[in-house]
């Protein structure tokens, strides 16, 4: 953790247009050059979001939402990302199968988020008839603390399959893909749920982009609060927002709306990038 926030203070250059991410969630196909770190760096608020495994509800403040991509080659780069700090202001509380560790009275929690390692890869350049094709395969580390009423503390795995096509200016870009997660309660049990996102960016100005997605997952199995499987189930987000270029840093925000039961009314996401060459790129001899 000390290692990823030297990383996050240190990188300090301008910055150089590379593959979109934050705001959005959903990936697009293209890889940050070799031998380049991209940093980006936020906070989410999110208003009545629920939690069914500790039976929390309550507005939850993420500090430190990091994504940090290294580029390796020409067409692959490795992915950090994850939440330093986040803590939930409890509203509500219900009967739930892992105890929250609150003292008597308590109506706060906090906790470190889950962090997740993945590789993504172009497998295919857009073309002027066909779209650009990328896979990004990864897994979620279990640094949340299940009694703090947050995280689950599990260890997940997901595959996603990546689409890009432009059309003019506008970039669309799609994920599809399969996530396996463990059940938090349950031994040798595990949920497997349908992964997607559908995204979009428009530039209206060479220094300001309008972003859009829909994205989450879909679980392939009933999910109770009072199962094994609680806190596995669907989930889904829309966002809003914009990419502002300016003082050699990209600007990102986006609007939140939660479209599943469990998932936060409303929100919003802040945040900056920035990227560096840590050294320069191997270019193969032709």
């Amino acid at each position: 953790m000390r290692k990823l926030l030297l990383i996050a203070l240190l990188v300090g250059l301008p910055l150089a247009a590379a593959a979109q991410q934050r705001p959005l969630t959903t990936q697009e196909v293209g890889t940050v050059p070799p031998g380049d770190v991209m940093v980006e760096f936020g906070f989410e608020f999110l208003q009545d979001k629920k939690f069914p495994l500790s039976g929390l509800e309550g507005d939850l403040t993420k500090v430190g939402v990091l994504d940090i991509h290294w580029g390796v080659s020409r067409a692959v780069e490795i992915q950090i990302q994850g939440t330093i700090r986040q803590f939930l202001s409890v509203s509500e509380q219900q009967p739930a199968l892992v105890a929250p560790d609150l003292d008597p009275g308590e109506n706060s929690t906090s906790d470190f988020g889950d962090f997740t390692l993945a590789v993504k890869a172009m497998l295919l350049p857009e073309s002027r008839h066909r779209p650009a094709l990328g896979v990004l395969f990864g897994f979620e580390m279990p640094n949340t603390d299940e009694t703090q009423g947050i995280g689950l503390n599990t260890t997940n795995v997901f595959l996603r399959f990546l689409l890009q096509k432009r059309f003019g200016r506008l970039n669309l870009f799609g994920n599809v893909g399969l996530g396996i997660l463990e059940a938090p309660t349950g031994n040798f049990t595990q949920n497997d749920v349908f992964l997607y996102g559908l995204g979009a960016v428009y530039p209206v100005h060479p220094q300001l982009n309008i972003v859009g997605e829909i994205a989450g997952r879909q679980s392939t199995r009933s999910t109770p609060a009072n199962g094994p499987l609680a806190g596995t189930g669907s989930r889904s987000e829309a966002r809003l927002g914009f990419q502002l270029f300016a003082g050699g840093y990209r600007w990102n925000f986006a609007g939140i709306a939660g479209l599943t039961e469990n998932d936060a009314d409303t929100g919003f996401f802040f945040g900056v990038s920035k990227r560096v060459t840590l050294y320069p790129g191997y270019e193969p001899p032709r």
